[in-house]
């Protein structure tokens, strides 16, 4: 029997860490909670839950994976963030995958969240990886992992509760505006005019409210698109003035 351990990073994450951990306790081997520096109960809560509790100054999503990876002690590891829950069928077919096959990780699809409501769509990440095999991650916010074995996919999908109010959705956008403003920067992006902010916005809005189906979801799909032109507004509002202290 192949055994899994399942690995959350966390930072400041005390309304979901529980439900992610309990999803998984009783099916995984061992739960790792890496944190970044909480400075509010998702420690004492992770503890309390049955995870081990590992605190790693953060640098970047990919060292915080690989240093993760690290602290592993089964054959093979589950990468869960916080906002997402294991599903009763996923850990079946996923158990049954990994004694059966040779792959070298799973390809995990999530049915996605907002406000607490199913919106309709899937997407899918690399999260599921063999141990001896596993090279590493890169990349300071879109990690990519890196594996000598051939990724295969689970077709029963975990759940994704991303944007889950207003407050929240305005903490993660600051944060990772910074990252991804710093990251356009570093990649000598254009000089921002203001015709590029209608641009980014307008096809952030229509990429949700049409792409991701959002008008189906009435107001709800309405303020949620409307809040991806925002968010990603801040990112080049940022990135400007990245720019203009520099000169560019």
């Amino acid at each position: 029997m192949e055994k899994i351990d399942v690995i959350i990073l966390t930072n400041n994450e005390e309304d979901v860490i529980a439900d992610a951990i309990i999803s998984a306790r009783g099916w995984a081997e061992n739960i790792f909670v890496i944190d970044a520096g909480s400075t509010d109960r998702t420690v004492e809560i992770a503890r309390k839950n049955g995870a081990q509790v590992i605190e790693n100054k953060f640098k970047d999503f990919s060292d915080q994976r690989n240093f993760a990876i690290k602290k592993a002690k089964s054959s093979w590891v589950l990468y869960l963030d916080a906002d997402e829950r294991l599903t009763e069928d996923f850990k079946k077919e996923l158990s049954k995958q990994l004694n059966s096959d040779d792959a070298g990780g799973y390809i995990v699809k999530r049915k996605t969240y907002y406000f607490g409501r199913d919106w309709g769509f899937e997407d899918e990440v690399a999260r599921v990886f063999k141990v001896c095999e596993f090279d590493k991650w890169t990349g300071v916010v879109h990690e990519t992992a890196h594996t000598k074995g051939e990724l295969k996919t689970i077709n029963s999908p975990i759940l994704h509760f991303t944007h889950r109010n207003l407050e929240q959705m305005l903490k993660k956008t600051n944060n990772w505006s910074n990252y991804e403003a710093k990251l356009r920067y570093d990649a000598k992006h254009p000089k921002m005019h203001g015709w590029r902010f209608l641009r980014v916005m307008c096809s952030e809005f229509c990429r949700s409210y049409f792409g991701q189906k959002g008008y189906k979801n009435g107001t709800y799909g309405f303020i949620e698109s409307i809040y991806q032109a925002y968010s990603i507004f801040i990112t080049y509002a940022k990135l400007w003035e990245m720019q203009k202290k520099s000169g560019n």
